[in-house]
């Protein structure tokens, strides 16, 4: 892995105190590394694992020409657009059997859906377009050309060509395309484990007795859940108190376990820099001023296990959990504090550099178009980031619409919302009408 000198050095205009959006993730593309280490999953346990080897068909997919409807199979050199066609059946081809007679001119097969073609036939007239008077079937004109409703060999895939490629995301989908080609297990890349904790004397834990001047941490809660959805494998540290001892504690525990570790809280101007002194003492590790809202303090770098070795702490740090892969560092990543700013910072940064780190090949959900339902006041200079609510207008487009109240300690608002309204750095106001990127929040398939 480069230094952040190094890096920084690669980019034109690279300023930590006024870092844009797009800047940030070209940043942390050139930061981290992808896992190598592969593992052999079945495939009821894939989901969302990340391929290690190109998936090669074995077979051909379908493996036959078949019938894609119910209906009548007949050679479709007999159609012409000027004349009904009437036809004899002389038989039934159903699914899994192959149907192993003659056909005339002028004669037909049932078939099923699935079915195999007989030979010589390349065309099925689905059952509902026919009129049957006891073995006589009539093709009405101008119902369907040669060739149709015919699944072809290899339609789907072909013997020998890729399926799925390295680096491909195991979606439910891609399960159903593997088992389709016969074959239950796939090489993955290992899980990236990934260390979580929230920073602060004023967080609550779940079951503390509320106090004057504490908030429940809800960060820890949200974290867990983006990680989990992800695929990574999440290593829970709590409530980590302001004391050097105690922050030392946990970047060491954390550092010893995993590939990653998510801070949130102490990277703010003004807050306690007991944090900030540690992620110096232990790593390498730059502070930014990013031109976005709702987020702006991020802390992003590398816990450098080298460091780690001298800690009264280090001992039997790292046995609970198992060892990462053997970089020598832990990416860093240190979030705002903000629960609003938390979940935009992830989505925007976190999560793209993490797929990475996964061997991902794809960097998340494409930005869609919507056209805006309001005016949003926008100053250009800053990328920032509304919850909005995509639906579709009368007219079939995409609208938006955002969900209330923007600040970034409103989590109602981000529940509400099922995707974020990402007006970019150089972008001014909107007016209504006018057509806005959002990053949808979820995929089915």
């Amino acid at each position: 892995m480069k230094t952040l000198d190094q890096i920084a050095s690669e980019l034109a205009g690279y300023d930590p105190q006024a870092l844009s959006a797009d800047m940030v993730n070209t940043f942390l593309a050139k930061l981290v590394d992808p896992v190598t280490e592969i593992e052999t999953s079945d495939i009821f346990n894939a989901l969302g694992r990340v391929l290690a080897a190109d998936i090669v068909s074995p077979i051909s997919v379908p493996p036959h020409d078949n019938s894609a409807m119910d209906g009548f199979a007949f050679d479709g050199a007999q159609l012409s657009p000027d004349a009904v066609l009437t036809l004899s059946v002389i038989g039934t081809a159903l699914a899994g059997k192959a149907w192993s007679g003659t056909v005339q001119p002028g004669e037909c097969v049932k078939i099923m859906t699935g079915a195999i073609m007989p030979a010589g036939l390349d065309t099925v007239v689905p059952q509902e377009f026919t009129s049957v008077n006891g073995d006589l079937v009539t093709v009405p004109k101008n119902v369907l050309q040669a060739g149709d409703n015919r699944r072809k060999l290899g339609e789907d895939l072909m013997q020998g060509q890729p399926a799925l490629q390295q680096g491909d995301r195991l979606t439910p989908a891609a399960l159903g395309l593997v088992a389709s080609l016969g074959i239950s297990t796939v090489p993955v890349l290992r899980r990236l484990k990934v260390a979580y904790f929230s920073t602060g004397d004023e967080i609550l834990s779940l079951g503390e007795p509320p106090r004057e001047g504490a908030v429940y941490d809800s960060n820890r809660y949200t974290v867990f859940g983006l990680l989990t959805r992800l695929g990574c494998e999440v290593i829970d540290m709590g409530v980590v108190r302001d004391q050097p001892e105690a922050l030392e504690a946990a970047f060491v525990q954390a550092a010893l376990q995993a590939d990653a570790i998510i801070t949130s809280g102490g990277v703010s101007v003004g807050e306690a820099d007991y944090t900030k002194t540690m992620m110096k003492k232990l790593g390498d590790v730059a502070f930014w001023k990013i031109a976005m809202r709702p987020g702006r303090p991020m802390a992003v770098g590398h816990i450098i296990r080298e460091k780690l070795a001298s800690s009264p702490y280090a001992k039997n740090a790292g046995s609970a959990g198992g060892r990462p892969h053997g970089t020598g560092k832990a990416v860093l990543f240190g979030l705002p504090g903000n629960p609003v700013a938390v979940m935009v910072t992830f989505l925007a940064f976190v999560r793209p550099a993490l797929l990475r780190m996964m061997g991902c090949s794809h960097g998340g959900p494409p930005l869609l178009s919507a056209k805006s339902t309001e005016v949003i006041r926008k100053k250009p200079g800053r990328t920032e980031y509304q919850r909005g609510i995509v639906s579709t207008a009368p007219d079939g487009t995409l609208q938006v619409a955002i969900t209330g109240n923007q600040g970034s300690g409103v989590l109602s608002s981000m529940v509400r919302a099922n995707g974020l309204i990402v007006l970019h750095h150089t972008q001014g106001n909107v007016a209504i009408g006018d057509a806005v990127n959002v990053m949808m929040f979820d995929g089915v398939i």
